[in-house]
């Protein structure tokens, strides 16, 4: 068996040898060369899958909730004014059923879901909703929430590579696998709802952390993403998304006033990110049924579209997913009051629309709201004809601050819009707003950075962090005799007691510290020893290992013993935490090769 698998082993690790794989691929990410070295084929099966499949699944529902349901129902608001508020009360009372009753946890839906699974769940999805939840998104946006489809886009996305994994196991996929199929299946879902491959990968590879990437999905993120856009556009066409106008020219003194705007934009995501945050707890934790709670999000959210329109006639509303806002923005002449207004009243909407529980996200919201305040800010403050580059600046500054994706949200406004030629002033405002906004993120299960993710001590064994180097005390030896061996080196308070050549138990400094100091020359070791230590087994790994070390009473150490009984070293907390540390950032050209167990004895 081990000859047929070598084999072909050997034969992709000479293709990776070639000279160009070996200076290209670690030019993407110093990990890069490991981590696809001897998984590349099997990325480029299963990341094509997972566009194939996701590229799909977001066609259809971008064609029922775009090409029919929401274009109806906006005409029929546009005739009907009545009919806004009990027509969005009904829509949202029917998601909140959904949710409540064909779903475990009515709360847990979108890229919430998505990044909770990635950082504490292995990347695994319950696929038991996954419909259910679908349907919800489609009655939250279909009737006229804030919100559009990059919710059930990036989450349907996410979960079919998630229920992938289930279904590929001839491939020995892991749990490092699945997380990455994970991320495979959001870049897929974004690149196809948006038409923006390159989008895609960067947000979903952005989406997990606020200051780091989860660089091990780059690779079958990019595959994944393509595939999926391709799918797409084979259907609905690949042009632009929204009908962005503008010219490609700029000043210096533009680029300044971007950064003003940067700024501006930066302190408004961060008041609307803290006060979303605050009413998502609120209505997380008040006891109200959920159907209620979306109820109540419908009517707030249907007044903020009648308020609108009774103050200004016309198509741009700050209700449903509305992406002919964009062009509504650029192509028509609105006032400053106008835009602010329409900029308030779609971020109240989107708060109404999603704090209370609906199923979607806000990407599209924070998008449309920046544009219109990057417009508002070149006719009022600028007095500059060029409304096309502050809309794209204010639109990437936005989401950036808002979701803590700077590099997606200017790829963003280049792809969807066509509006390439502004990436410069959109790279300075985003990071200018993303600076001024602090740690807020509308996600609240992003973490800073990538460090030691939780689920990964699954698959670190005891062997692999246990110090088999240390002191041990023999159990006839006198307090006076062993205290007279100790060093200000030895950093372990806890040892191991031998008698005859067997492990008899422990003995911790704090239990000699309770001897008199006149009866040390009298006392042994084996007197106060601990005959019941807690054991760990070397092929354990290091949750369990923490889980012992945690249990109240717990000495702070555990003896590792084999399976034939012999004693293979110790592990405690400090011992871990270190272990990981190199394993994390390793020193260059150390080595870690594990020796036997060496004990230094104390007699």
């Amino acid at each position: 068996m081990k000859t047929t698998q070598a084999k072909p082993q050997r034969r992709m690790d000479r293709v990776l040898q070639h000279p160009l794989l070996r200076k290209y691929l670690p030019l993407v990410h110093e990990d890069l060369g490991v981590i696809y070295s001897r998984d590349l084929i099997k990325w480029l099966i299963i990341a094509p899958i997972i566009g194939v499949t996701t590229g799909l699944a977001i066609t259809a529902i971008a064609v029922i909730i775009l090409g029919k349901m929401w274009p109806a129902v906006m005409a029929y608001y546009l005739g009907h004014h009545w009919a806004i508020v009990p027509s969005l009360v009904a829509g949202f009372a029917i998601t909140g059923l959904i949710m409540q009753y064909l779903t475990p946890d009515p709360d847990e839906h979108s890229t919430e879901e998505i990044i909770r699974s990635y950082h504490e769940h292995q990347g695994d999805i319950d696929m038991r909703p996954f419909f259910p939840k679908l349907l919800a998104a489609v009655t939250t946006v279909g009737f006229g929430g804030s919100a559009a489809l990059e919710g059930p886009s990036i989450y349907g996305g996410a979960a079919i590579g998630s229920w992938l994994w289930t279904k590929l196991g001839r491939l020995r996929l892991d749990s490092r696998d699945r997380r990455i199929m994970l991320i495979c299946g959001a870049a897929a879902g974004m690149s196809a709802v948006f038409r923006a491959p390159l989008t895609g990968i960067v947000f979903a590879l952005e989406m997990p952390y606020r200051d780091d990437l989860a660089h091990e999905a780059l690779v079958p993120s990019l595959i994944a993403s393509v595939v999926s856009f391709v799918t797409m556009s084979s259907f609905l066409g690949g042009t632009p998304l929204f009908n962005f106008a503008g010219g490609s020219s700029y000043t210096g003194k533009d680029i300044v006033w971007c950064a003003l705007l940067g700024v501006i934009i930066g302190l408004i995501a961060m008041a609307f990110v803290v006060t979303f945050r605050r009413a998502r707890t609120f209505f997380v934790k008040n006891g109200l049924p959920h159907w209620l709670k979306l109820a109540i999000g419908g009517l707030l959210t249907g007044l903020c579209g009648i308020l609108f329109l009774h103050l200004y006639h016309g198509t741009l509303m700050p209700i449903g997913p509305n992406y002919e806002a964009v062009g509504e923005i650029l192509g028509k002449h609105h006032s400053s009051g106008e835009l602010l207004i329409f900029s308030a009243l779609k971020l109240a909407a989107t708060l109404f629309t999603l704090a209370v529980g609906g199923v979607s996200a806000m990407f599209v919201p924070l998008f449309l709201t920046g544009g219109a305040i990057g417009t508002a800010f070149a006719q009022s403050i600028v007095h500059s004809p060029a409304l096309g580059l502050y809309a794209a600046v204010g639109m990437a500054s936005f989401i950036s601050a808002g979701y803590k994706t700077p590099l997606a949200a200017v790829v963003f406004v280049a792809e969807a819009t066509g509006g390439h030629a502004f990436i410069i002033p959109a790279l300075i405002g985003a990071a200018v707003a993303y600076a001024v906004s602090g740690d807020a993120s509308a996600s609240g299960d992003q973490r800073l950075h990538e460090g030691v993710k939780i689920q990964e001590l699954g698959d670190i064994f005891v062997r692999e962090v246990m110090q088999r180097q240390m002191v041990s005390v023999q159990a006839s030896l006198t307090l006076r005799e062993f205290a007279s061996t100790l060093s200000p080196h030895h950093r372990h308070e806890v040892f191991p007691v031998f008698e005859d050549q067997e492990l008899l138990g422990t003995v911790a400094l704090w239990s000699i510290a309770q001897v008199p100091v006149d009866k040390w020359s009298t006392t042994t070791v084996r007197e106060i020893t601990e005959l019941d230590p807690q054991t760990i087994s070397p092929e354990c790994d290091v949750m369990e290992a923490l889980r012992l070390l945690a249990q109240e009473h717990q000495q702070p150490i555990l003896l590792v013993i084999s399976k034939e009984g012999r004693m293979e070293g110790v592990v405690t907390k400090s011992d871990i935490l270190q272990a990981l540390t190199i394993r994390r950032d390793p020193a260059p050209g150390a080595n870690h090769e594990i020796e036997p167990f060496d004990p230094i004895s104390a007699s």
